[in-house]
């Protein structure tokens, strides 16, 4: 099968949705499928081979701003859009952007919807220019919803079916500011109707955006992510525990925000450091940080200092794979209390793949991870006295800790793989094709 991936690139930080895309993609072409990655906006910035790299950029982010911005960048010419979609001044710009204004990413919003009627439209037919010089895919599938409005003249121009999948983008579009979110939605549930296919990588965000979109039933399918499991298997021979040599790791691997619940994980650490039932406990926090997180990381550092723990906790930005894995390898429990409707959590499915127990919300797609695997506990939503009880009982349950582990290492090994997630997302594409 010919496929044409389309993701956007998240700049200096690390992005889940960019991780899964990258490695779906080389998954499919492990599995013989011709596959081209398009990025869009910014380069990918991966902790594997960026699978997207023989590929120009699209709508780049530079000329999307100009564009949005300045009548007089319409007209301009085709060589100074060729010069700001290079890679490196790409790279560049999106290592020094911090936190983009609501009333600016509102306006480009509801512009990129419009599609082929928005500001950007030279954008989508230049991607389509260069599409033609291609053989022809059959099938196109968009990273996120928020693309839509590419669907249709993708469709119309090549003939071809579109699938989309599903990652989250209801926690962007409600913050968006109120002059913007409710024709956000409106207008990505019209654009919604040129889109074959929805995948949605758990029941609870399908049903979720099936009702916000007022989409059929029919048209969202579940596809759990999958991550690579190569070289989480030496992690089978490190399970973390408690022991009289070593210490307790509590770990967080996620984005540096407020959103992924951060700051409460810090009050549990602090709760449970002034608890004194586990005196030794250590704080290890990795994930993308980004210049707009700076400041909530430099505000939890002062908490930590004035609390004095900052010297048993570590903060470990974008770690390399290896880094990882040896980083969850260490770790012998693991949370990342999200405070919003998270649509899977990739790192939950990396913790369990290395063997550490996890404790979760019992909200979004939390419950229905842990039901599928068994690798962890729930605590309740937005409740720090619950979140450090249930961290504790596991602290000092090392053999429940242990069996949790090892009983969602195997439900990862058998179903959260990214050979599961591939062969499962091209029948998806099968069943979209025949339709068409």
């Amino acid at each position: 099968m010919k496929v044409v991936q389309i993701t956007p690139g998240a700049g200096a930080m690390y992005c889940g949705n960019c991780f899964r895309d990258n490695a779906l993609v080389r998954e499919l072409r492990r599995l013989r499928h011709d596959v081209t990655m398009i990025p869009l906006y910014l380069p990918l910035t991966l902790d594997e081979a960026d699978e997207s790299a023989a590929s120009p950029i699209f709508f780049g982010g530079i000329s999307v701003y100009l564009e949005q911005k300045s009548n007089l960048f319409q007209r301009s010419p085709q060589w100074l859009r060729r010069l700001l979609a290079s890679r490196k001044l790409l790279a560049w710009a999106g290592s020094r952007a911090a936190k983009t204004r609501a009333s600016e990413v509102g306006d480009m919003m509801i512009s990129m919807l419009r599609g082929d009627e928005g500001r950007q439209s030279r954008e989508l037919d230049e991607l389509i220019l260069w599409l033609k010089t291609q053989p022809k895919p059959d099938v196109i599938c968009l990273s996120n919803a928020l693309l839509v409005g590419l669907a249709r003249k993708l469709k119309s121009e090549l003939r071809t079916t579109v699938i989309c999948t599903l990652q989250g983008e209801d926690a962007f579009l409600d913050g968006l500011p109120n002059s913007h979110r409710d024709a956000a939605w409106q207008l990505l549930s019209e654009r919604a109707a040129d889109v074959d296919m929805f995948i949605s990588p758990s029941s609870y965000f399908g049903d979720l955006m099936t009702h916000r979109l007022s989409l059929p039933a029919s048209k969202v399918s579940v596809v759990l992510n999958g991550i690579n499991l190569d070289g989480y298997a030496a992690a089978q021979n490190h399970a973390p525990r408690i022991t009289h040599h070593a210490a307790p790791v509590l770990g967080y691997l996620a984005r540096m925000s407020k959103d992924k619940g951060l700051d409460m994980l810090v009050k549990a650490f602090i709760a449970l450091k002034q608890r004194g039932k586990v005196p030794r406990l250590k704080l290890q926090i990795a994930g993308s940080c980004g210049p707009g997180d700076e400041p909530f990381v430099k505000a939890l550092r002062k908490r930590l200092a004035e609390a004095g723990y900052i010297g048993e906790v570590a903060f470990l930005p974008n770690l390399t794979r290896a880094e990882k894995i040896d980083f969850l390898r260490g770790l012998t429990v693991f949370s990342v209390p999200a405070l919003y409707g998270e649509a899977f959590g990739l790192y939950v499915i990396e913790a369990m793949a290395a063997g550490v127990p996890v404790v979760q919300p019992r909200h979004a797609a939390f419950p229905e991870i842990l039901e599928a695997t068994g690798g962890g506990v729930l605590c309740e939503p937005d409740d720090l006295t619950s979140l450090t009880d249930k961290i504790e009982e596991l602290l000092l349950n090392p053999t429940q800790s242990t069996a949790l582990g090892e009983r969602g290492r195997d439900a990862i090994n058998e179903k959260f793989s990214v050979e599961a997630m591939a062969r499962a997302t091209l029948r998806v594409f099968e069943i979209a094709n025949r339709k068409l």
